[in-house]
């Protein structure tokens, strides 16, 4: 999403709600994309109690706190009680949101290091770069369904970065994800290939079929797992040479024109816009490709002047 309320570390005063609403450059006013079903969070702290909460809250409004998971810490200063809660996701409850978002932050991080551009140059690397970023390993040679990850990002489907709790993870296909097989077991590979360092919960490559559905998606992250995806990777029409990433709502993260003999091959690639044209997680592609044909356009107009 392209705004959000975080919480400040620091305890206010009684009934205080403090937020802070950070807006990419590219986005447009705060007040449009709050109407929109962008994802927002704050703390609520109470001086006289100690305690802080968490919530999540959707575009709608609607405030969710899993009561379930509250645990108390104390404090080695003081003799009150900390309280605090895992944020959900009402609208998809199985989202690892804190996992989420700090996969949108490793790929904002690689996609602003301008002297190694990481999502540039040979695909292999690239590839790596984006597991990482995804939160998972690089496990080219373990079993399919056992923690392999040499499909992720490298056919035209498995390009949903989707980051689930672990109490969804072994959830299945019931049928309502068209053309993903019964059962679709996951949970054993993801337990194995996460990376934990990126919070609680695990990350998968699923299938993006389905994801051009509206109102809502209908693919393996939304249906399976009732989960957001944390990215999802796009071929640029028409071309087919870069990528963008997108979020769950379709708006940019970053962009790469990645080369090299392991690429996906073109109809993969090609396959892979059609699995999104015309939906939401199109835009973006559809805008690059765009620009990239005027740039040609205008290169060519000045070399016919020459």
């Amino acid at each position: 999403p392209s705004v959000f309320l975080f919480s400040e570390r620091e305890y206010l005063p009684k009934d205080f709600f403090w937020m802070r609403i950070l807006v990419r450059p590219s986005a447009r006013t705060a007040t449009t994309l709050l109407a929109s079903s962008a994802i927002f969070f704050f703390r609520c702290c109470t001086a006289s109690k100690n305690t802080s909460a968490t919530a999540f809250v959707s575009g709608n409004g609607d405030i969710s706190v899993d009561t379930t998971k509250m645990k108390a810490s104390s404090s080695s200063s003081s003799s009150e009680n900390m309280t605090t809660t895992e944020t959900i996701d009402p609208e998809y409850p199985g989202t690892a949101v804190a996992r989420m978002l700090a996969v949108r932050a490793r790929v904002k991080e690689l996609a602003e290091d301008t002297v190694n551009k990481p999502f540039h140059g040979d695909w292999e690397d690239v590839r790596r770069k984006l597991l990482w970023a995804g939160g998972l390993r690089d496990l080219p040679n373990y079993r399919p369904g056992q923690g392999y990850t040499g499909h992720s990002f490298q056919d035209f489907n498995h390009v949903d970065l989707t980051t689930m709790r672990m109490d969804v993870s072994a959830n299945e296909n019931d049928g309502r994800v068209a053309g993903i097989a019964l059962g679709n077991q996951l949970g054993p590979g993801i337990k194995v290939a996460s990376l934990p360092e990126l919070g609680p919960g695990g990350s998968w490559s699923t299938c993006a079929m389905g994801c051009n559905t509206e109102p809502k998606p209908r693919d393996v992250a939304h249906l399976q797992f009732q989960s957001r995806i944390a990215f999802k990777l796009v071929w640029v029409p028409p071309d087919f040479t870069e990528f963008v990433l997108v979020d769950d709502a379709g708006e940019f993260l970053a962009a790469g024109s990645p080369t090299g003999m392991s690429l996906p091959s073109l109809r993969e690639r090609q396959r892979n816009y059609r699995l999104v044209q015309g939906s939401k997680y199109a835009k973006e592609a559809d805008l690059l490709g765009h620009l990239m044909a005027q740039r040609r356009h205008a290169a060519a107009a000045v070399d016919d002047d020459e």
